[in-house]
């Protein structure tokens, strides 16, 4: 089955990543622009959210803009921005309506001066809501964070004798945002591009050849079905 009644709502991943990949193919094949792609994958990310809410799921990471994107056109960057931005606007309701928190994940020192102000707003107007966390990876890589957390700490004077895995995760972008359990990857590819790079250590992968604008909420709920029925070791030998 591909509705809800297929998942355990007592087992579920506690935090999900999703990579969506396809907008730019899923225009293409309807002879569309990619940025009717880019509005079009929107709409799927609403949905997706409203059903991680609609059974329990505690975190959930749409990875929206990565480093490497700043190489597209200035064209479809500039729409990608504008995108961001008229999004973050119209989305309190849905946020205070679901309690869903925001939160944001990569450097901001790039971004427009609209599209920081409107992250920094919503991220304050959703700060005391308790159910979905919604992190939204935006001028977002793996490495960058990682290279940007030991800066953080370089700068906090800590010692050698102190960094440990915690202090480390303690200083990246989001240090509520807990180890990612199930990635997920429209497309096609089979690959991390950058992702969640210290959170991933033992995520479990999951890749759909489904061009993300054509994804849908019985699709993730699928996925997340498929996710309970693996068997996680952490390295250990199970007993």
């Amino acid at each position: 089955m591909n509705d809800s009644s297929s998942i355990d709502t007592s087992a579920l991943p506690v935090h999900v990543g999703i990579i969506m990949d396809g907008n730019g193919r899923w225009a293409k094949k309807r002879n569309l622009l990619r940025t009717n792609g880019h509005t079009e994958g929107l709409k799927r990310a609403k949905e997706i959210a409203q059903a991680a809410c609609d059974i329990g799921l505690k975190f959930l990471t749409f990875y929206v803009f990565s480093t490497e994107n700043w190489k597209r056109t200035e064209q479809e960057v500039g729409f990608l921005m504008n995108l961001i931005h008229s999004y973050l606007l119209k989305e309190f309701d849905f946020c205070r309506h679901n309690n869903v928190r925001v939160r944001m994940i990569g450097d901001k020192s790039r971004l427009p001066e609209s599209v920081r102000a409107d992250i920094d707003k919503i991220e304050k107007d959703t700060e005391n809501l308790t159910g979905l966390t919604i992190c939204l990876a935006i001028n977002y890589g793996g490495r960058d964070e990682l290279v940007r957390g030991i800066k953080r700490l370089i700068e906090s004077k800590a010692s050698s004798a102190s960094i440990t895995e915690q202090s480390v995760s303690e200083s990246l972008d989001e240090p509520e945002l807990p180890d990612a359990d199930l990635i997920i990857r429209t497309g096609g590819e089979k690959r991390l591009s950058n992702f969640l790079l210290w959170h991933s250590a033992y995520t479990e992968l999951l890749f759909s050849d489904v061009l993300w604008p054509d994804y849908s909420k019985e699709a993730f709920f699928h996925d997340i079905a498929e996710f309970q029925k693996r068997t996680r070791k952490f390295g250990a030998v199970p007993v």
